[in-house]
C-alpha cells in the first residue's frame, strides 16, 4: 500500500510559477513510475507528465511541455511538478499517482495509487 500526499497547490498570476510536491510513504517509493494527472471544473482528468521508475524517463503532455518539469527524489520519497509560465488554463485539481514498475504511462488506469489532489488556480 503506498499513501501519497500532495501540496504545493494554491492561487498565482499568470506568468507565476509554483512547484507541487507528492510525497509518498513506504520503502520502495524507487520502484514506482510517478505521474501528475489534472482535473478542470466540469473536464475529464488529464494527463500532464510522469516519470519512469528507472531511467527517469519523463514524458509531458503537449498542453505543457516547455513550461512544466517533473523530477524525483528517491531518497526523500518524492516527486516534484515545477510549473512556470502558467497560464489560466492550467486551473485545475492536480493529482500525483503511482504505477509499480511502471514507463510513465498517460493513461490513468495504470495507476494503482492516487493522492488526494491540490488546488491550482491561476488568475488572469
Amino acid at each position: 500500500q503506498v499513501q501519497l500526499v500532495e501540496s504545493g497547490g494554491g492561487l498565482v498570476q499568470a506568468g507565476g510559477s509554483l512547484r507541487l510536491s507528492c510525497a509518498a510513504s513506504g520503502r520502495t517509493f524507487s520502484t514506482y513510475a510517478m505521474g501528475w494527472f489534472r482535473q478542470a471544473p466540469g473536464k475529464e482528468r488529464e494527463f500532464v507528465t510522469a516519470i519512469s521508475w528507472s531511467a527517469g524517463h519523463t514524458y509531458y503532455a503537449d498542453s505543457v511541455s516547455g513550461r512544466f518539469t517533473i523530477s524525483r527524489d528517491n531518497a526523500k520519497n518524492t516527486v516534484y511538478l515545477q510549473m512556470n509560465s502558467l497560464k489560466p488554463e492550467d486551473t485545475a485539481v492536480y493529482y500525483c499517482a503511482a504505477d509499480r514498475y511502471g514507463a510513465g504511462s498517460k493513461y490513468a488506469n495504470e495507476y494503482e495509487y492516487w493522492g488526494q489532489g491540490t488546488q491550482v488556480t491561476v488568475s488572469s
